[in-house]
């Protein structure tokens, strides 16, 4: 008997649309601490899915604050079984149902694609419905959050000019940093998703993927401690996203924002650094 041939599905190309960071309820405090961090933070924003939001848009890729309203917790239960923090590295599609395709053919798949939108407001004033199709990877393969990818079906309701002038400077998210104790097998997943020659492995032990204008690293705790600092107090050896690298066009910008924002930082040569207890259990490094 002759087997079925498979459908021919194009790979995907590793590209950084958003991260997600959980706040769960602390929608308020956490927004206002990336406030003082330097960030324009949008104004809340309400998915048809139920969750609340906050975002910070850069030129390629951007930020979201994910959290929930008193007494909706339940609506995305999923969602906030993640550490809070750093939990979401999402990639870009223009074919979330392609995607999908490709992860059933790879073994990857979780549910089918979903639709969801939530209202804005543009800078002109014109009221928007910002709407997106993404599609998750099977939630067992990746450990202490989500990874999936975003379809924007209104892209100019997210990316406006007006929204990417930060104080800080910050131009793009340029890492995103996964610890592990092997952080071998933690690319594991990506190389399945992505291909294995996306995965570039480092004389330092890490491994590296080119997602964009974003690197996705792969590292050991000691490494991103001496990079980042502290790790998350709740860190214990599994597969966890701590740290951010973001470019800034001018570190003067960044350090007057830190220092109006009563942030504490370590200045080095090149960087700024915030440690992951005063980055909302993430770590930020703004470089130019």
């Amino acid at each position: 008997m002759s087997k079925t041939r498979r459908e021919s599905v194009a790979i995907p190309e590793p590209a950084l649309d958003h991260v997600v960071i959980n706040v769960g309820e602390q929608l308020d405090s956490a927004s206002a601490l990336y406030r003082r961090l330097g960030f324009q933070v949008s104004p809340r924003g309400h998915h048809t899915l139920g969750s609340s939001n906050h975002l910070a848009i850069f030129q390629h890729n951007y930020l979201e604050l994910l959290g929930f309203e008193a007494g909706r917790a339940q609506l995305r239960p999923e969602v906030w079984q993640s550490p809070p923090g750093l939990s979401g590295l999402v990639w870009k599609t223009r074919d979330a149902d392609e995607v999908f395709r490709h992860l059933q053919q790879q073994d990857l798949d979780g549910d089918a694609p979903a639709s969801f939108s939530r209202p804005v407001t543009l800078p002109d004033g014109k009221e928007e419905q910002a709407s997106f199709r993404t599609v998750r990877l099977r939630p067992s393969r990746v450990a202490n959050g989500r990874s999936f990818f975003c379809q924007h079906l209104t892209p100019h309701a997210v990316w406006q000019d007006a929204w990417q002038q930060h104080p800080n400077g910050v131009r793009d998210i340029t890492e995103f940093v996964i610890v592990a104790q092997d952080p071998a097998a933690a690319t594991r997943v990506y190389s399945q998703l992505f291909g294995s020659e996306r995965i570039l492995a480092r004389d330092d032990g890490a491994f590296l993927l080119q997602a964009g204008v974003a690197t996705v690293r792969f590292a050991s705790a000691a490494w991103a401690e001496q990079r980042y600092g502290a790790l998350p107090e709740d860190y214990q050896g599994e597969p966890r996203m701590v740290a951010l690298g973001l470019q800034t066009d001018d570190l003067s910008k960044t350090r007057a924002s830190l220092l109006s924002g009563d942030v504490p930082f370590r200045e080095e040569a090149d960087a700024l650094v915030v440690d992951a207890s005063h980055g909302f259990h993430l770590a930020l490094r703004f470089h130019h």
